[in-house]
């Protein structure tokens, strides 16, 4: 087969119309080998006839989109020096951009014969391997632009591919469970009914089905244990033509952007899915193992982990961090997403030991012109020591609040003394954020996610029910903050139902009210339950599908009219943190001429105090919110200007009188949100009046006209 220099940019394989350039960076290499393999999976081996900086390239003339290929890399095995190559293990391309096939176990995998970690393992792994794709990089993405949603304006919706797809009835059968699903026009109605702006995908860069768990006959439906950062996973694909899954995603995005609705893609830049050291040959390993994973220093056979998968990306070498910059920019170049959330952020910050909120990435992302214009939500966490730096991210992040999520579910299962802390939850976190140049919306708010309970269970179990699982219920969180209302799991008792409904309808008002960004996870608008199974990473299956055929239609029809009331309202989505400082009135009449921009009222009425804050005051508070003391400008430079709200929470067993403010704030309220009585029509309560906010409820009141 003719194979001329080519060149060693870009890394990957790209075809150019008259033929491909192969490229792989490898500093350890004496010898790469470029393998093909046609429609009968015969193998043709080409060597790689150049190299330049540690890139090995060629380019094949004539060779076309559809090509399977993958590598082979000849450099010294020696586990002990860090190094574990062998080119009798084929090796997936790290930048290839399709992949077709999964992983099939099986010891060739390994660079080691099992029962013998310290053996060597030359059985040839190409027959149980998935092959890297030659795609074709042209698509007709018409006059696709990207929504923009500033965050303020953003509810983010947290869905799986297959599983908010894989049951809906409405969906042609061969779409479902695809991204051709996500783009049919019955999901993207229900998007859009929901106000939703942003859906966050969970990962679809191609992922390796883990062998404990087909052992068990289980899965890995999260997709956490990334093999290709460039190829989105085939397996959610209709199509069925090697590198089909590329066109399909890109047609996904352009529909969705066409609805206004932004894409932003769940990322695992952490780790690989090659796990430890006794963990498969894919990819990383056997190209050049120091320079793509950590290795601890007393021991260069084992790998660090801060990530609980057996390994972690060195993002400190500068190969590792060009990998991760490069495919953030090709899928938001190429590929036209909108930004990513990126899985275990604190990893990536790791320079050393302890996490750098001034390390290289956090460098590199902030001067990249592509990278930084985009959405970068971080989980602000990893499993090594200080790894959970909620807060502490640079200015450019944004942050999954788990303090957030806490607090909020400590309050509404009652927990005493919570009231502080529920307060600066509700108000965007200025204690997290507001020091290092941030504003309310670095607070990605959220109750809950994948990794837990689903809200219906987080109100039926106090504990997990994991056994599917097949560890013996070991797995999961076992502190949940949840509350059973009164008992575990399924129940007909009418009263239990009935408060758990409306714990949920509390849940998800305090969500849409409060400052930050909201974020709902997939089906807890439709009442979807996993039974008590907080940990569903390897349940494929109906247990964490979304469940359409059973939808609860009256919690759908409340989380639509709390996501209408955010959007139509801009105090609940305020750019910058209260200062309490008084502002002047702009709109309404027969009060004085200002009032503060927040105001905090014990139930009786008076204004909080630094004693009632110091003493954890009971379960109750209430907030007023003043739409005239709102900063900032709308996109046309006009001052924004809204009605005033007063909030009314009350998580006590028991009903509680709460009296509304004088009437310099307002000469008369009206009540257009009760979480107990969510049916009621609209009712008027004169200043200095009393509102009746029933057990564990909240109350919405709205300034009269």
């Amino acid at each position: 087969m003719e194979i001329w220099p080519g060149t060693a940019y870009p890394l990957g394989a790209t075809y150019d119309g008259s033929g491909t350039n192969f490229a792989l960076f490898s500093e350890v290499a004496e010898r790469v080998e470029l393998c093909l393999f046609d429609s009968d999976n015969t193998e043709t081996r080409v060597v790689l006839p150049e190299v330049d900086g540690f890139v090995w390239h060629g380019f094949v003339p004539g060779l076309e989109p559809g090509q399977r290929y993958g590598y082979r890399v000849h450099a010294p095995y020696e586990p002990g020096n860090g190094q574990r190559s062998n080119p009798n293990k084929l090796l997936i391309d790290p930048y290839t951009k399709a992949i077709d096939g999964i992983v099939e176990w099986d010891e060739s995998l390994f660079g080691y014969h099992f029962g013998d970690p310290d053996s060597r393992n030359d059985l040839d792994s190409a027959a149980h391997m998935p092959k890297c794709v030659v795609i074709n990089p042209f698509f007709d993405w018409g006059d696709d632009r990207p929504p923009r949603h500033s965050y303020a304006d953003s509810v983010i919706y947290e869905a799986h591919v297959k599983g908010l797809t894989q049951l809906h009835p409405e969906l042609p059968e061969q779409l479902r469970g695809t991204y051709a699903g996500i783009a049919h026009p019955v999901i993207v109605e229900h998007l859009q009914q929901l106000g939703v702006t942003t859906i966050e995908l969970m990962p679809v860069h191609h992922f390796v089905n883990d062998s404990f768990l087909v052992d068990k006959g289980l899965a890995n439906y999260w997709g956490y244990n990334t093999l290709a950062f460039f190829a989105p996973d085939f397996k959610y694909s209709a199509g069925t033509s090697p590198g089909a899954q590329v066109q399909e995603f890109k047609a996904m995005v352009r529909a969705l952007h066409r609805a206004g609705i932004e894409v932003i893609l769940d990322v695992v830049y952490n780790h690989t899915g090659e796990g430890n050291h006794l963990g498969p040959t894919l990819s990383f390993r056997g190209i050049d193992n120091a320079a793509y994973y950590r290795l601890e220093e007393d021991s260069l056979a084992h790998y660090t982990d801060y990530t609980g998968t057996g390994n972690s990306l060195n993002v400190r070498h500068p190969h590792a961090l060009q990998l991760i910059m490069d495919s953030l920019r090709y899928w938001v170049t190429e590929m036209h997403v909108d930004g990513f959330r990126f899985d275990l952020a604190a990893t990536l910050a790791r320079e050393f030991y302890d996490v750098d909120r001034l390390s290289s990435f956090f460098d590199l992302v902030q001067q990249d012109p592509i990278v930084s214009q985009v959405k970068l939500i971080a989980e602000p966490w990893d499993v090594g020591p200080g790894g959970y730096q909620v807060g502490n991210f640079p200015p450019q992040w944004t942050e999954w609040n788990g303090k957030y999520r806490d607090t909020v579910r400590d309050f509404w299962r009652g927990e005493p003394a919570t009231i502080g802390e529920f307060a600066a939850r509700l108000t965007g976190s200025a204690d997290l954020y507001e020091t290092s140049g941030r504003r309310p919306v670095a607070s990605i708010n959220f109750v809950t996610a994948h990794d837990g309970f689903t809200l219906l269970d987080l109100v039926s179990y106090n504990e997990k029910h994991n056994e599917a699982n097949l560890d013996g219920n070991n797995d999961g969180e076992s502190h949940n903050r949840s509350w059973n209302c009164g008992i575990e799991g399924p129940t007909d008792d009418p009263e239990i139902v009935a408060l758990r409904a409306q714990q949920r309808r509390n849940f998800l008002a305090t969500l849409f009210l409060s400052q930050g960004v909201p974020m709902l996870c997939h089906g807890d608008e439709l009442g979807r339950t996993q039974h008590g199974n907080n940990n569903g990473y390897c349940q494929d299956n109906e247990l964490t599908w979304v469940d359409w055929a059973h939808v609860d239609v009256d919690l759908l029809a409340f989380t639509r009219r709390m996501a209408e009331l955010r959007r139509e309202h801009p105090a609940f989505r305020r750019r910058r943190f209260f200062d309490g400082r008084p502002v002047r009135r702009r709109r309404g009449a027969g009060a004085a001429d200002t009032l503060p921009d927040i105001e905090w009222f014990t139930p009786d009425g008076a204004e909080m105090t630094e004693e009632d804050w110091d003493s954890g005051f009971g379960r109750a508070i209430a907030v007023y919110l003043n739409g005239n003391g709102i900063p900032g400008t709308d996109r046309r430079g006009r001052r924004v200007v809204d009605d005033s709200f007063l909030l009314c929470f009350s998580a006590h067993d028991e009903p509680i009188e709460f009296t509304v403010p004088p009437a310099e704030f307002a000469p008369a309220w009206e009540i257009v949100v009760d979480t107990m009585r969510p049916d009621d029509g609209a009712a008027i309560v004169e200043a200095g009046g009393t509102v009746s906010v029933g057990p564990r409820a909240l109350v919405v009141l709205q300034q009269a006209s």
